[in-house]
């Protein structure tokens, strides 16, 4: 018998597509009642290349067994490999790895087949079941009807979610066709609004053209007559003067004096010519891409203060914060100057001779204003030189001050909130509203907060528009220094109710912070400072404090 390793492959088929007698083959092969016949190809097959629960392991039962002669039998190898035929499928082997004998017990302990040898292994277990009597109808049980509906139900749900996600391509398609064309179609909508705009200004052109046009023209009109009317009398003056006599050129001289006097009706007009201001209110947010994302903001009932640090002061002060604080001796009978602490609390330097102090605002490059109070100058001082650098004249007192964008803000007294550019100087009025010397400002957006004498914070925009009042004086009186924190909710010290309260950003709700029993006496001036959410408070003297805010 030739070596089947040699001679390419080996295949027995049997009812790849008919139906054959299975006992028929598998005697011819040397499968028999009795066993493997010595000797035949089944003798040869059955070495230790066989896997051991194999298709040939299978067949050799089969040939013990029996076989029905309508079973369809198929084997087949492959040269080089230790696999043959294609059943069983996904590794299930029904004999015992270890001993090649086909399983006939089940242990329910360990929840495997056994072969008889197995047994020995399984002394200590109970339960040992016959294989054949847990097999019975497992193809009709209902764990092997579960298992087959499950499969088909995700078979099914594989081809619904396919389906489902090509229609979900289908669709973004489509909308993304939609939107084009509503793309396309503003486009065509504004492209059309402009056009009608400029067709508007251009026949508006015209129209003043052509108005202002036919009176020149008729300017020039009346020009040239009266023209032809003084070369007409220009020439019967000389003729006039050469013929008449004295008196006659008296006499005619009045006459024609009388004629120039009557004939003008007026000297001259005045007209007043409006140039738009050339102040522009920056905003952050209009240099931004605009994303629209809801920001959380802060109840002010759960704001919470956690002091860190007391400071001695012992003077009468105003102050703000960037890393230290600033601190200005105000008193109009002492020459004044600013004492500069650092950031833990520690005295740094002091710049004297300044002129008077009232409060003072960091203006960028190391630098701040000091407004004076009780004069019409503000001081500017540059804190690494430690000097004064430069002195602007305003037409007012002033008091509080803020910077936005190149420009000062103050409280301008009798003259309300005034604005200056840092650039040329220029002042603009926001507001007329009589304020105190004691009046303090801030800013937040585009809106403004100031305090007044008639114990009230105010909200209103750059146009001096009241947004919003606040006045409750069983609440806070006097209140002097304000400050405004990431959220626009408004803090103020209240002089002579001895507090703090925040009011919320519509001015709609209050609550009080801090009080006498926090260690406030006539507190002046407070700072909060968005980049580390630091609320600083300062009593009229001695000292101050530093609180966080969360």
């Amino acid at each position: 018998m030739p070596d089947p390793l040699t001679s390419g492959v080996v295949a027995v088929a049997a009812g790849v597509t008919a139906t054959v007698a299975a006992p028929l083959v598998l005697s011819a092969a040397g499968f028999g009642a009795a066993g493997v016949a010595a000797g035949t190809v089944a003798a040869w097959i059955q070495t230790p290349i066989t896997a051991a629960g194999g298709w040939f392991a299978v067949c050799q039962s089969a040939g013990v067994l029996g076989m029905a002669a309508s079973t369809k039998v198929a084997i087949g190898a492959t040269v080089g490999t230790t696999r043959f035929g294609l059943w069983p499928p996904i590794g299930v082997f029904v004999t015992c790895k270890l001993h090649n004998e086909k399983y006939e017990l089940f242990c329910a302990k360990h929840d495997c087949p056994c072969c008889k040898k197995c047994v020995k292994s399984h002394n200590d277990c109970k339960g040992l079941t016959d294989i054949n009597e847990l097999i019975k109808n497992v193809k009709t049980s209902n764990a092997f009807n579960e298992i087959e509906q499950t499969l088909q139900e995700v078979v099914e749900n594989i081809k619904r979610l396919s389906t489902n996600r090509n229609e979900n391509l289908k669709s973004i398609e489509n909308k993304k066709r939609e939107i084009e064309a509503e793309i396309k179609q503003t486009r065509i909508q504004v492209n059309h609004h402009l056009d009608k705009l400029q067709d508007d200004l251009i026949k508006e052109l015209m129209t003043v053209e052509q108005r202002e046009k036919s009176k020149i023209e008729k300017l020039l009109t009346s020009l040239k007559k009266k023209e032809k009317e003084m070369t007409e009398v220009q020439e019967n003056f000389a003729t006039f003067k050469q013929h008449a006599s004295e008196l006659q050129t008296f006499l005619t001289m009045k006459n024609i004096e009388k004629d120039i006097v009557d004939s003008v009706q007026k000297f001259g007009e005045i007209n007043v010519c409006s140039d738009p201001c050339d102040f522009s209110i920056h905003k952050r947010k209009d240099r931004q891409a605009q994303i629209m994302v809801a920001l959380p903001t802060r109840d002010i009932d759960n704001l919470t203060l956690t002091l860190q640090k007391r400071i001695k002061t012992n003077m009468s002060l105003s102050l703000a914060v960037h890393c230290f604080l600033i601190v200005g001796w105000y008193s109009p009978l002492i020459v004044n100057k600013i004492t500069v602490f650092k950031s833990d609390g520690s005295k740094d330097f002091e710049i004297k001779n300044i002129g008077r102090t009232f409060d003072v605002v960091f203006i960028g490059d190391d630098s701040i204003a000091v407004t004076s109070g009780d004069s019409n100058q503000i001081n500017i001082i540059d804190l690494k030189k430690k000097s004064k650098t430069k002195s602007i004249k305003v037409d007012s007192y002033n008091g509080g001050v803020a910077y936005k964008d190149g420009y000062l803000i103050y409280c301008a007294r009798e003259k309300g909130i005034q604005m200056i550019s840092l650039n040329d100087e220029t002042i603009t009025n926001v507001n007329n509203t009589k304020l105190s010397g004691l009046a303090y400002v801030t800013t937040f957006g585009d809106k403004l907060f100031y305090t007044n004498c008639n114990d009230s914070v105010t909200c209103c925009d750059y146009h001096g528009h009241i947004l919003w009042t606040f006045c409750d004086k069983s609440v806070v009186r006097s209140p002097q220094g304000v400050s405004v924190d990431n959220d626009g909710n408004v803090y103020v010290v209240g002089g002579y109710t001895n507090n703090v309260v925040v009011i919320s950003a519509d001015g709609q709700h209050y609550r009080q912070l801090l009080s006498s029993e926090d260690g406030l006496s006539f507190p002046w001036a407070l700072h909060y400072d968005t980049s580390t959410n630091e609320l600083l408070v300062a009593n009229q003297s001695n000292e101050a404090f530093l609180y966080d805010v969360k």
